[in-house]
């Protein structure tokens, strides 16, 4: 049902920019023969806006991946680098939990790990709205932060590092076949603020994917059988991601295009020290109110990724 309601969507819409665009062409026909420049300017701001919706319309071109218009999974991981990472780490977790509110998304957070003096090690939080996946799967990469530490008592600049990873949320076994027999389980406590149950009973789970090695955690939740299904959740994510990303690292081998791989390559800039500046290095999108960014205003970033991929 959600499939069919988001077809009929498309459909509505582009009947509907057509019924606009004959109506356009018949006002331009008789303000054209009557002469009538009040008309004719009428005429012309109903055609902007047409063109103005046929742009938006083209930018879904960059959203008609398979899975684009599922949920995501976001999950970030601190670098090396210890505090500083990890409240980097924990930042990007508060810009992308304040994107996903300005758009009306839903976000939950799955897993969390606390640094030991500030920030966090790594976080998954769930991300439920249309296209989620389709416009977060632009974040993908290492994100570089610049800036004087707050831990510093010498007011030192310093630079850190975390990782995004996005996944796509499958619901159904079809999409990825997980065989029983290759998953490995282990329970333990789980960690940080929580219920009663937190730190009393072994309810976190780690799941192990033996044929690849990927590993998940869940703690989040109050029973160790939600804490599996989750991280069964997480790990479809996962699998589907790498076979996803095999299928497109062997179309830019077979275009002859470099394949940049590594956590040393970061996608974007985020530079708060000696002058502020977010940039991208993929496109080139560039801002200096870094704080806004910081916010969760980050659609400029991702519609220029977005339109840079559409025909790639």
């Amino acid at each position: 049902m959600r499939q069919l309601n988001g077809l009929r969507r498309v459909v509505d819409t582009w009947d509907t920019l057509t019924r606009e665009v004959e109506d356009i062409a018949t006002l331009h026909e008789l303000a054209e023969a009557e002469g009538d420049a009040g008309a004719m300017s009428e005429v012309e701001g109903e055609f902007q806006r047409a063109v103005a919706h046929v742009t938006e319309l083209e930018f879904q071109l960059a959203l008609s991946g398979g899975y684009d218009a599922n949920d995501a999974l976001v999950a970030i991981h601190a670098s090396e680098g210890g505090t500083e990472s990890q409240d980097w780490a924990e930042m990007l977790l508060r810009m992308y939990l304040r994107w996903a509110e300005k758009r009306g998304f839903k976000s939950e957070v799955l897993d969390l790990t606390p640094g030991e003096e500030a920030g966090i090690k790594s976080a998954t939080v769930q991300i439920t709205g249309e296209y989620a996946y389709g416009y977060l799967k632009s974040e993908r990469g290492g994100h570089r932060l610049v800036r004087i530490s707050p831990y510093d008592s010498a007011k030192r600049r310093h630079t850190s590092f975390a990782l995004v990873e996005v996944l796509p949320v499958v619901e159904r076994d079809m999409d990825v076949e997980v065989n029983p027999d290759d998953v490995e389980m282990d329970v333990y406590r789980s960690s940080g603020a929580g219920g009663q149950h937190v730190n009393k009973t072994s309810s976190a789970v780690r799941l192990t994917h033996k044929p690849t090695g990927i590993v998940v955690t869940c703690q989040n939740e109050r029973s160790q059988s939600q804490n599996r299904e989750v991280a069964m959740r997480i790990l479809r994510s996962k699998l589907l991601e790498r076979r996803l990303t095999e299928v497109e690292t062997e179309q830019r081998r077979l275009k002859g295009e470099h394949v940049g791989a590594g956590f040393g390559n970061s996608i974007r800039s985020y530079v708060l020290h000696p002058y502020t500046m977010v940039k991208d290095a993929r496109t080139g999108c560039e801002t200096s109110n870094t704080q806004a960014v910081l916010d969760g205003a980050l659609d400029d970033f991702m519609r220029a990724w977005l339109y840079s991929q559409i025909g790639s």
